[in-house]
């Protein structure tokens, strides 16, 4: 009965109304004093306090991803120049132009296989994969918990692994580390899971901003594939971090484009019809990488047992055929952003670019299957730009009437694969947009993407982000929609007759009341009201019938807490939140200024009878109205 008091007292006073002088010796008795406090549910406040000290927070943080970015793309620079160009250079650059022998072009990616392949078994497994499906994981399944050891381990295993030949992009390491950042300030400071979850998207956009200077695509991603919702409170700081990370960026970098274009025409009717078909065409694509990148992973799986490798090794197979595509056609070697910027200004064509593409994949889906540690967005951005603008040309060649310019096609195959693969749409479009500054590609990507998008949906259920998650068991579910319990008031559903009991009855004959079966006798939780008609409490039917309490007892020693309400105005998600706060299963309804007069009650049963008209219309398909009527066939008669 303390905690019950203890709550009673804590109470906010919302319309306390002094009670029948006949009902306090009972309250009294129950631990209750002589006015009632009525709890309600807290009227919804899109940001708080706390938003904004998050925000501060969010500034900083992005700061510390835009610094760490700049280590990491240094750090990797360093590796390259060192294990192909034996110099001492932080500046990135290619692997293209070595003069090292053949067998040492195939050592260098093997050697950096082992050492991320060690790295990742005595240091940390989640090292391992690309960056993005793991912070995924961990906002959905682990309270945004990233381990500390993970933010010093992924960017340097990542260095390794690019350096030495890996054909990844550093965007998908940066991410991860500027997620974990985030996550490891929120695990230091005194804030909720929910909070720390905007912080770890907050340092995660930072890393994407940081990289390829596209804050609005940041943004995007982080609400498409890491928070899953669009709320001002964690919408704030991922916007504040991602637009500092790029000022930073910009300090160090410039302004410029990450992939310059050359100057295009405004695309025709015809031509953006073209570029549906190759969006539906790179969707179809997308679908197959998703499938084949993780098939690798089952096959260097089966590799592994069946030889009785440990998977620290797998890496260093996979790096077997990184080091021979390289002898091949070097440009595949790396993080290939030359490459991408090849591709859209047209410095790479015909079957250099159908080679690049090719081999590009191979070498990138074979590795990233054995479990190194690497991006996807940058090789997958080398593929789709080289396919897209393959087939702009061939177009552009073949029939010209239909306007296509391989430029904005390369664009669209960019930016088509980008969300066929990730399922983040409206960050594809953007980010392709933001890399490049091209306004005149805008509309040929969003028909592009949004059709590449809707073929890889009806081909997999799962993106390349949420496919290791669905394989582990998990159900995933990226994407949010309005909560349909936030669009229901509870005046909807709540205020009807309720059957009240008196605080003045006694319970021997409120128990014979409830043995009779009379109408409403039925029923879990009754409010009692005092000589008045104002409620005082709340009663279940196992309070009536706890032995506990003698035949005598008025029902005022009965109750074991200040009533706890439900507003007519409130919605039936208020409801339900008030419910699992204050562990009850049934609200009086009131209205504002009226705290203590019952006009009607919820129940649990309603919130999920409330949902009943959302299913029915989903299931319900209604006929399309005809514009004209059906030609009607007379019946041939005969005589």
């Amino acid at each position: 009965m303390s905690d019950e008091r203890a709550l009673a007292e804590s109470a906010a006073n919302q319309g306390a109304l002094p009670i029948a002088p006949s009902m306090q010796p009972a309250l009294e008795a129950a631990g209750l004093r002589d006015d009632v406090s009525v709890r309600a549910p807290r009227d919804y406040e899109p940001v708080d306090r706390r938003t904004t000290i998050l925000s501060a927070l969010a500034v900083a943080l992005a700061v510390a991803a835009a610094l760490a970015a700049q280590v990491l793309t240094r750090l990797i620079g360093l590796v390259t120049n060192l294990a192909y160009h034996g110099r001492f250079v932080a500046e990135l650059s290619s692997p293209a132009g070595t003069h090292r022998p053949a067998a040492v072009l195939v050592l260098i990616p093997i050697a950096g296989a082992l050492v991320v392949g060690a790295m990742a078994r005595y240091g940390s497994a989640a090292i391992r994969g690309h960056g993005i499906p793991e912070v995924m994981e961990r906002v959905l399944f682990g309270e945004s918990r990233i381990p500390a050891r993970v933010l010093f381990l992924k960017p340097l295993s990542a260095a390794i692994a690019i350096g030495t030949g890996g054909p990844f992009g550093a965007e998908g390491p940066i991410i991860a580390t500027g997620g974990a950042l985030g996550s490891l300030g929120g695990q230091f400071l005194h804030v909720t899971s929910d909070e720390r979850k905007i912080l770890l998207a907050a340092g995660a956009a930072a890393g994407m901003a940081a990289t390829f200077g596209s804050p609005v695509s940041a943004v995007l991603l982080a609400v498409e594939l890491l928070l899953f919702e669009y709320r001002p409170r964690s919408l704030i700081p991922v916007a504040l971090a991602a637009a500092v990370a790029a000022g930073v960026r910009a300090t160090f970098e410039g302004t410029a484009p990450v992939f310059g274009m050359p100057a295009v025409a405004q695309p025709t009717v015809v031509a953006l019809a073209a570029y549906a078909m190759l969006g539906v065409g790179i969707g179809a694509l997308a679908a197959g990488i998703t499938r084949v990148t993780y098939g690798l992973e089952d096959v260097f799986e089966r590799i592994g047992h069946r030889l009785g490798l440990h998977w620290m090794w797998w890496p260093a197979l996979g790096a077997i055929v990184v080091g021979l595509v390289g002898l091949v056609e070097p440009r595949t070697l790396g993080v290939g952003y030359d490459n991408i910027r090849g591709a859209l200004a047209g410095s790479i064509a015909g079957r250099a670019l159908l080679v690049l593409v090719v081999l590009k994949f191979v070498s990138w889906s074979v590795y990233l299957g054995s479990g190194t540690s690497g991006g996807t967005l940058a090789p997958l951005f080398t593929i789709g730009s080289g396919l897209g603008a393959l087939v702009g040309a061939l177009l552009a060649a073949t029939v010209p009437s239909l306007g296509v310019d391989p430029h904005i096609a390369a664009l669209v195959g960019m930016s088509a694969i980008f969300a066929g693969t990730s399922h983040a749409l409206l960050a594809s479009v953007v980010f392709a947009f933001e890399t490049t500054r091209q306004p005149l590609g805008l509309l040929p990507m969003l028909i592009g993407c949004a059709s590449g998008y809707l073929v890889s949906l009806l081909l997999s259920r799962h993106s390349i982000m949420t496919e290791k998650l669905a394989r582990r068991g998990a159900s995933v579910r990226p994407e949010y929609a309005v909560d349909h319990l936030a669009q229901v008031l509870v005046r909807e559903v709540g205020l009807r007759p309720v059957v009240t009991l008196s605080a003045d009855d006694d319970l021997a004959s409120v128990r014979r009341w409830l043995a009779a079966g009379a109408d409403g006798a039925t029923h879990q939780g009754f409010p009692v009201l005092d000589a008045n008609g104002l409620l005082v409490g709340v009663v279940t039917r196992r309070d009536l019938l706890d032995t506990d309490h003698p035949d005598g007892t008025p029902l005022g020693g009965v109750l074991r807490r200040s009533p706890i309400v439900v507003y007519d105005d409130n919605t039936l998600r208020d409801a339900a939140d008030q419910m699992v706060v204050e562990r009850v299963g049934r609200l009086p309804v009131v209205r504002r200024g009226a705290e203590r007069e019952v006009i009607g009650i919820v129940s649990r049963s309603d919130l999920l009878a409330a949902h009943a008209p959302r299913l029915e219309a989903a299931r319900r398909a209604r006929p399309v109205r005809r514009l004209w009527p059906p030609t009607r066939v007379p019946h041939a008669t005969g005589d």
